[in-house]
């Protein structure tokens, strides 16, 4: 079962980063990157029919895979999603002078204490039926959101203590036969790729931040581009034209409406 190997290898992981050495026998199971350069959607506001043309979809995992086109399942990984709050012990979020750490831009989303390795077995045994849920119901590869959330520690949590726990995700997802996306963080790209396993990224905003290289260095055409049509500091066509800008881009709307939603956007490059 997928469950019983997948939490076996994070266990194999964590006595790995411990400094033991343990085998593990079963071969992983095959995984593919996104088709390079097709035309992805992102439905994490509610799943749709994808429009005529588009080759990947990223969707949220209580929803369903877009029926014959690769889809990317979201797991938020690092912190808590709104509204399962109370599905987490205590003692894995952060706390801070006796409070639970929240994102300050997110504020019903804690942070996950991943500064010791047993809180980070214990995150990875939570998260691992979620990523082999994505494979049961059909996904090809996931992607985990808020690997920066040490950032917004105030230097409780490091790099390292999130590349710690990335690194037994990132392991569930390949031993469930799914690829592993980067989500942001790119600063952090080429030591999420080397030393974490990420096969590609997902990002946002690279190209009106400028610092899609960041991640088309790492990991060349299998980079998906999500602009969003609040803050655009330049034409969305500009930005297909960039070259620096990614092969497979897409203009949403901030909230990710679906369809028929007034404030829905959808737009490909050329």
């Amino acid at each position: 079962m997928r469950r019983g190997t997948a939490v076996f290898a994070a266990s194999a992981l964590l006595f790995a980063l411990s400094g033991c050495t343990t085998t593990v026998s079963d071969p992983p199971a095959s995984f593919s990157p996104p088709p390079a350069g097709a035309t992805p959607d992102y439905q994490l506001g509610g799943a749709y029919d994808p429009a005529d043309g588009v080759g990947i979809v990223g969707r949220d995992r209580s929803d369903e895979p877009a029926e014959g086109l690769y889809s990317v399942c979201y797991v938020n990984g690092f912190q808590t999603q709104p509204g399962e709050l109370d599905s987490w012990p205590a003692d894995l979020l952060l706390q801070s002078d006796g409070e639970t750490v929240f994102d300050p831009d997110w504020p019903d989303e804690a942070l996950l204490d991943t500064s010791t390795d047993d809180r980070r077995a214990r995150i990875a045994e939570t998260v691992a039926p979620w990523i082999e849920g994505c494979a049961d119901a059909g996904f090809d590869a996931v992607e985990f959101d808020n690997l920066d959330s040490y950032t917004r520690s105030d230097d409780a949590l490091s790099l390292d203590d999130n590349l710690a726990l990335a690194v037994l995700l990132v392991d569930v997802a390949h031993d469930s036969g799914l690829a592993a996306g980067q989500k942001n963080a790119a600063e952090d790209a080429a030591v999420l790729h080397e030393r974490a396993g990420f096969d590609f990224a997902v990002v946002e905003e690279c190209a009106a931040y400028e610092e899609c290289a960041a991640f088309t260095d790492v990991y060349g055409d299998a980079v998906i581009d999500i602009e969003y049509s609040d803050e655009l500091p330049r034409a969305f066509a500009e930005m297909c034209a960039d070259d620096d800008s990614p092969a497979s881009m897409v203009l949403r709307d901030r909230d990710l409406v679906t369809p028929g939603h007034e404030e829905y956007v959808f737009e490909t490059c050329p």
